[in-house]
């Protein structure tokens, strides 16, 4: 009896542990795989490409980060992602980064990364920045909040929804982030809830933000600006 409890103790923390190695991007099992994104074959990634034909272009981008971005949209930022969709060689490495430009009020809206856990450093200005626990056992979602200035960094878990705002209203701000993964997505909440296509049913808005529904009809009318490039 004790012999089969500790097989079952030791199967049941091999699953827990396998399942925590398998939550982020996978390792890599060569020195690299280069995105073949010409391939027809569909994987989770991308198809490794002949790595007779890998040049060193394949991990290169001229991306000109230090240049700063256009942030006269609606909500005052630029995203700059630089991941595998623009450096093949970052298949299977599970890393990317981001230039953040924030004009002055300017902001990153709430926003989540399904795939990665960010880690932010800020070059210039000054950011408030907060992420949003998922939902607790005493029915709250607390939130984490920081201001930081040049040169601090800030760490925000994976999925978890989380902002960046500039405060000064005379100075912009730049931010650099790395992420946890070679494709981490956006979810960018307002658009994903008010301006999807087609359109969530304003009774469900309604219910759910206990509002009525003439105020989900006018949010969905909005024009929703995404800020990533």
């Amino acid at each position: 009896m004790a012999s089969s409890t500790t097989m079952l103790v030791l199967t049941a923390l091999l699953a827990l542990l396998a399942g925590q190695v398998i939550a982020s991007d996978p390792s890599p099992l060569q020195d690299f795989c280069v995105a073949d994104k010409d391939s027809r074959v569909s994987v989770n990634g991308f198809v490794c490409k002949d790595p007779k034909d890998v040049k060193a272009d394949d991990f290169f981008l001229a991306a000109n980060l230090d240049m700063p971005r256009d942030t006269t949209s609606k909500i005052g930022s630029n995203v700059t992602l630089i991941n595998v969709m623009r450096i093949p060689g970052l298949n299977t490495l599970g890393i990317s980064l981001a230039r953040i430009d924030y004009a002055p009020l300017g902001e990153n809206p709430p926003h989540t990364h399904p795939r990665a856990t960010e880690i932010l450093t800020v070059l210039e200005g000054t950011l408030y920045v907060g992420f949003v626990t998922s939902n607790q056992a005493n029915r709250e979602n607390k939130l984490f909040t920081k201001m930081l200035n040049k040169g601090d960094v800030f760490v925000f878990p994976e999925g978890l929804i989380h902002f960046q705002f500039n405060p000064s209203p005379h100075k912009p701000a730049v931010a650099i982030a790395a992420l946890s993964s070679q494709n981490p997505s956006a979810i960018t909440i307002a658009n994903a809830v008010f301006g999807s296509k087609p359109p969530i049913s304003d009774d469900v808005l309604a219910k759910a933000f206990q509002v009525e529904k003439k105020t989900v009809d006018w949010l969905q009318a909005q024009f929703w600006a995404d800020n990533h490039n």
